[in-house]
């Protein structure tokens, strides 16, 4: 009997727990900011904050990940030093020439033509003109200075460095040695490295 008593205690017990938690209102909290945090808008103000504003410059020299910062600058200068120093870093196995082909035909074939000799739709349409092909002598087209170009641009031609990634440039700059050289341009020592 005693043992039916205690059974019946028990279970009321339990039943009046499970009957007064109420499941819309959370047990309590201990730091509520932990769970619940303030959210602030990117581009609102905040008093509290230095300027006044949520959104914060990158700490100066910080790099964004991925990128690697090319140190060479836009100047004439820069064309000069990029033409006579720099070289593709990627190696013969890295070198992906259809790849190359691909991005050159979506870039630059509408101005340089599939053959790189100048003739792009937009030069026979007359939209453009004096687009020079690249075994022009007068050029001396080399890595470093079709890499340069890509970059940063030159003349009437735009910077492609935002639609395409140092890796993809490079396959372009080797894409456009080849059809230099198919051409008939003479290749010195650093294009054919």
């Amino acid at each position: 009997m005693k043992s039916l008593f205690k059974l019946v205690v028990l279970m009321v017990v339990l039943i009046s727990f499970a009957s007064c938690q109420n499941k819309s209102k959370p047990n309590y909290q201990y730091f509520p900011d932990m769970y619940e945090s303030v959210g602030y808008e990117a581009y609102g103000e905040a008093d509290f904050l230095p300027n006044g504003m949520e959104a914060k410059l990158p700490a100066e020299g910080s790099v964004a990940r991925g990128h690697k910062p090319f140190d060479i600058d836009g100047s004439l200068q820069g064309y000069d030093l990029a033409k006579a120093t720099l070289m593709n870093p990627l190696d013969s196995t890295q070198i992906d020439s259809p790849r190359g082909g691909q991005l050159y035909d979506i870039y630059c074939a509408v101005c340089h033509g599939k053959k790189g000799d100048g003739q792009g739709i937009l030069v026979t349409r007359e939209k453009i003109l004096g687009v020079p092909a690249f075994d022009d002598a007068g050029r001396a087209l080399t890595q470093g200075s079709v890499y340069h170009t890509i970059y940063y641009g030159k003349n009437v031609m735009g910077s492609y460095a935002n639609q395409l990634n140092e890796e993809e440039r490079w396959q372009v700059v080797d894409y456009v040695m080849q059809l230099k050289s198919e051409l008939g341009g003479s290749q010195t020592v650093k294009d054919s490295i």
